[in-house]
């Protein structure tokens, strides 16, 4: 991870937390001698979290905390979606023993984390379950592309997960996901990917009102 990924990580976990608050200005100079490197990998960073949307610039007032639209952000779990039910199909359909021995390692963390109420172990846990259910589809594009997309996606992932009962609810939905992959059933894995990841009715109402509150902070 370069030191411009581990400043946006850092700057990621503030804003998702609300200790930078949407509107927030984020000032390169004050980053800089905060953290104690120069303006550039600052810079990086915040160009890395505007892809994410978490950071938007203003004339004469630099980068701002922000946050996409509703609209947009519903849009971009939808293609989430639809590119983890692929993943999932061609898994079920290609998966080979130490894909699957990976896929149970990273179910029993998941429970782990689950057993302790710990959302941010979780949080690490689900990004290394979803990393293997790509590597799994043995198709190195699509990997990729889902990964990209996952990334961008994180922050407002893992503010669902503090949604109350989300963390055993997405726990049950891995476990499904994974008797599906390994049963072979293409049809059923990707409809537990999908299902998993989309954002409708009260779950998409209830990030929006997440992300709400942080302005409200």
């Amino acid at each position: 991870m370069s030191h411009a990924q581990r400043l946006r990580q850092q700057i990621e976990d503030e804003i998702v937390s609300g200790e930078l608050a949407l509107g927030s200005r984020l000032d390169e100079n004050q980053l800089a001698a905060r953290f104690g490197v120069s303006r550039t990998p600052i810079r990086e960073a915040l160009l890395q979290l505007a892809v994410t949307g978490l950071v938007h610039t203003k004339p004469r007032r630099g980068a701002i905390v922000s946050a996409p639209e509703p609209h947009l952000l519903l849009a971009m779990f939808e293609t989430m979606a639809e590119i983890e039910a692929a993943c999932g199909r061609l898994a079920a359909r290609r998966l080979v023993q130490d894909d699957e021995a990976a896929l149970q390692t990273a179910l029993t963390g998941c429970r782990a984390a689950v057993a302790v109420e710990d959302a941010e172990g979780y949080y690490a846990e689900n990004y290394v379950f979803h990393t293997v259910v790509y590597r799994a589809s043995r198709n190195a594009f699509l990997a990729d592309q889902a990964l990209s997309l996952h990334r961008r996606l994180a922050p407002y992932r893992r503010l669902q997960l503090r949604a109350r009962q989300r963390l055993p609810q997405s726990l049950a939905e891995h476990e499904a996901i994974v008797a599906a992959i390994v049963a072979g059933d293409e049809v059923g894995a990707a409809e537990a990917l999908r299902g998993h990841v989309i954002v409708q009715g009260d779950r998409f109402t209830d990030l929006v009102a997440g992300l709400r509150a942080q302005s409200a902070a």
